[in-house]
């Protein structure tokens, strides 16, 4: 038997995945199904092939394909296409047109004047990079769908049930904090957040936790059709994307900084926004964005968990398999994520080594 802990999209995708293969599962979450204390929450988070890693980009192929696979079994649409644009100096428009044609993934090098008359609601100051793949996911409707789907191909679900205690032995003893005791021959903890918290009887690369500020704005042109965006300079990284149903009734897009998160731990999050953030967000799209009203009207806060290297954590270590594919941009991978890890709890594949709790130089 194998046991999934934490029912965020990573979670969730690998019961899924391992359900659909045939294999006795267990899903044990401490909150309930979409919950809004992790990373896994909300209408809105970005599907995009523009990484200037073709490693990256290779991945992103794979996960497209396993999104689509979802949606067929789920019967439900997750993935809408909008396109892309990468814009700015520090996402260096250019390089990545080379990554992507060198991957075979289409996209357009467009002047600052020619993506202004396509896209009059931004403000364009140089070169962008369109791809057309890009688009938006429904994280709440997919982790949904991945635990319905779980179950419906035979796994067993414990939700709010928190796990207190790991006790690994040649199988491991799940405890919880409602006193029972489950035993599994292997467990996957995609836990995010709280995963440097669970005291697990292995070393962990030294994960950052940080609280994200984000926010909504309304769209001045409600029928105007906006891409996701990312735009890097000097002073900040941002990034944008159609809100859906998170921004609110009338249409909106969401826009936050990448790079300037809080320290926090999961059980000590304020959940309070920033307000120098709400400053730097709402000047930036003032100045950038004018398809938008420059006033905020939803904002929130999600997590990150991020390694060093930006990479994610995805690695066997005995019983444990321990998955932690965030750093700011796992929710593309989701479906693929699950696959990778249903291999490694079933045995079917090594660790990719970018991905290892121990990074090779």
């Amino acid at each position: 038997m194998i046991a999934v802990v934490g029912a965020g999209l990573m979670g969730a995708a690998t019961a899924w995945q391992l359900a659909r293969q045939g294999h006795e599962v267990t899903l044990v979450e401490a909150y309930d199904i979409g919950h809004k204390h992790g990373s896994s929450h909300g209408s809105s988070r970005i599907f995009r092939r523009a990484y200037a890693d073709p490693f990256y980009v290779g991945l992103t192929g794979k996960a497209y394909e396993e999104w689509r696979e979802l949606e067929h079994d789920g019967s439900t649409p997750l993935l809408r296409t909008t396109g892309g644009l990468d814009l700015g100096e520090g996402r260096d428009p250019e390089g990545l047109a080379v990554t992507l044609g060198a991957a075979g993934v289409p996209y357009e090098l467009l002047g600052a004047e020619a993506a202004s008359e396509r896209w009059p609601q931004i403000r364009f100051e140089g070169p962008a990079l369109y791809h057309p793949d890009a688009g938006v996911i429904d994280a709440d409707e997919t982790v949904a769908t991945c635990v319905r789907r779980a179950i419906d191909h035979g796994a067993d679900a414990w939700i709010g049930v928190r796990v207190t205690g790991f006790d690994v032995q040649a199988k491991v003893l799940l405890r919880t904090d409602d006193g029972r005791e489950l035993v599994a021959d292997t467990v996957v903890v995609a836990a995010g957040a709280w995963l440097p918290e669970l005291q697990l009887p292995v070393a962990l690369p030294p994960l950052r936790v940080t609280q994200q500020q984000v926010f909504h704005f309304r769209q001045r042109e409600p029928s105007d059709a906006w891409p996701i965006l990312v735009s890097k300079d000097e002073s900040m990284q941002v990034f944008g994307l159609p809100s859906g149903a998170d921004g609110g009734p009338l249409p909106a897009v969401k826009v936050a900084e990448h790079d300037r998160g809080t320290p926090t731990t999961a059980t000590t999050r304020s959940g309070a926004v920033d307000p120098a953030s709400r400053a730097r967000v709402s000047d930036f799209v003032h100045d950038r964005l004018p398809g938008l009203d420059p006033v905020p009207v939803v904002e929130t806060t999600c997590l990150y968990t991020a390694a060093p290297d930006e990479d994610f954590v995805l690695d066997r270590h005995g019983s444990l398999v321990i998955v932690s594919p965030c750093s700011g941009h796992g929710a593309k991978f989701a479906p693929l994520i699950g696959a990778m890890a249903a291999d490694l709890a079933t045995g079917r594949t090594e660790p990719h080594p970018r991905f290892r709790l121990r990074r090779t130089a």
